[in-house]
């Protein structure tokens, strides 16, 4: 075991951490919201848009302090006629690794109360989990002719989606207060599913060969749910989620995105710029404790 995780003094947990300064928000707060701008960043790629079948290929890389949650996206899509409408059905898998370095933040987990005393600052260490979020659906659209805006398309659907996190443990050491000393775990392993439904905009305008199609998606999943968690130390190992602990229900955020595809017609090959954009410039103000957020998202149509 290394010093920074020895048990004697503080000032050596403290000294192993020098130069980095506490972070304001504590862990339960960043480990919920990560997961949740991944789901964002899913919204905002959601390939609704191509005509044909469309292939998605994408990468994200967002961070809270050392908490840091990468990986690719990928989904697939098919367009039929319906009535005159375009109906189109959906999948997607989107593999992520959570990783960190070492974290000083405060310990005041929400879930389950228990002997410590608490909010305490604490160090963390040792994250090396996975999220999976994998799911499907499908949306009816159509285009619409507007003599004020001029043409449009619209789509509406609904999509099934299970959130899994696995590993998503780090281990603690508290740093100050009267249990000044204390380690364990605390873990947020869970698998959350959510039935979202999701209405957008968007439209397109030609020049040459390139194709802009600026567009905005609203989708809410549901049911919102409690954050599920285990918390380990001294004498204690103990379960539960912040619904049966008068906390509420905060996992799984209503998301509004902002899109804008820039398609090279020749190859039907589309970059979504826009959220690339906007997800990087929103999301930190969305979920409070985000440093960066960075979602790239090919499409390519046939």
């Amino acid at each position: 075991m290394g010093l920074c995780r020895s048990r004697v003094p503080i000032v050596v947990a403290a000294l192993c951490l020098a130069g980095g300064a506490t972070a304001a928000e504590d862990i339960a707060f960043v480990a919920e919201h990560l997961p949740e701008v991944a789901m964002d960043n899913r919204y905002a790629a959601l390939p609704l848009w191509g005509d044909g079948t469309t292939f998605e290929a994408g990468f994200a890389d967002l961070s809270s302090g050392t908490l840091a949650l990468r990986g690719p996206m990928a989904g697939i899509a098919g367009t039929y006629g319906f009535h005159g409408l375009r109906l189109k059905a959906f999948a997607f898998f989107d593999s992520f690794r959570l990783s960190s370095g070492q974290e000083r933040r405060p310990l005041n987990e929400p879930f389950v109360p228990t002997p410590l005393a608490l909010p305490a600052a604490a160090a963390f260490s040792g994250l090396d989990g996975s999220m999976r979020d994998a799911g499907l659906g499908f949306s009816l659209g159509d285009r619409v002719e507007s003599s004020w805006i001029g043409a449009f398309d619209w789509s509406a659907g609904v999509l099934y989606q299970q959130v899994r996190l696995r590993d998503y443990r780090l281990d603690y050491q508290l740093l100050d207060g009267p249990d000044a000393g204390a380690t364990g775990a605390i873990d947020f392993s869970a698998t959350y599913a959510h039935v979202t439904p999701f209405v957008g905009v968007g439209k397109h305008f030609e020049f040459g060969d390139w194709r802009l199609g600026p567009h905005a998606q609203l989708a809410m999943p549901l049911p919102r749910h409690g954050l599920e968690g285990r918390i380990t130390g001294p004498g204690f190992d103990l379960t539960g989620n912040t619904a049966d602990n008068g906390a509420g229900k905060h996992f799984g955020d209503p998301s509004v995105t902002l899109g804008l595809d820039v398609t090279y017609l020749p190859w039907n090959l589309s970059l979504d710029v826009g959220s690339l954009v906007s997800q990087a410039g929103l999301e930190p103000f969305v979920h409070e404790g985000i440093d960066r957020n960075w979602a790239l998202h090919l499409y390519w149509s046939r």
